[in-house]
C-alpha cells in the first residue's frame, strides 16, 4: 500500500485516528477491546483503504483475540465513522499490530562509545 502524503490526506488520517479512538472507548462493548489503543492511521493514495495502527495493554498471547475483536467490529465502526466524518466514501478500515513501542522497549539502541 502506497501511503497518501497530501494535506487532505494527513487531516483525513487525524481525523479517523481520533473517531476511532472516542467509538473505542464510547460505543463498543466488547470485552476483547478494553485496553485497545489507537496509535495512527495511514491512508493508501486514493483514500480507500486505512491502516489502522493499534496496540493494547493485554499480554501478546491475547493479540490474536483482540485482533478479532476488531475485525468483529470492523463494519460497525466504519458506519460510524461515516456518520461522524461525513464522508462520501469511507475508506476500508484494515486492523495492524503496531509493534513500534514492543521494539523500542525490547531492543533499545546500542550506544556508540
Amino acid at each position: 500500500m502506497r501511503k497518501a502524503y497530501s494535506r487532505r490526506a494527513i487531516r483525513l488520517e487525524e481525523m479517523i485516528m481520533h473517531e476511532l479512538g472516542r467509538i473505542l472507548v464510547q460505543e463498543i462493548q466488547d470485552p476483547r477491546l478494553e485496553l485497545v489503543t489507537v496509535s495512527g492511521v495511514r491512508l493508501n493514495t486514493d483514500l480507500t483503504v486505512a491502516e489502522v495502527l493499534y496496540t493494547h495493554g493485554q499480554s501478546p498471547v491475547r493479540h490474536s483475540e483482540v485482533q478479532q475483536g476488531l475485525d468483529a467490529a470492523r463494519g460497525y465502526m466504519r458506519t460510524m465513522l461515516g456518520k461522524r466524518i461525513k464522508l462520501r466514501h469511507v475508506p476500508e478500515l484494515r486492523f495492524v499490530w503496531d509493534s513500534f513501542l514492543e521494539e523500542t522497549i525490547h531492543d533499545p539502541p546500542i550506544a556508540d562509545t
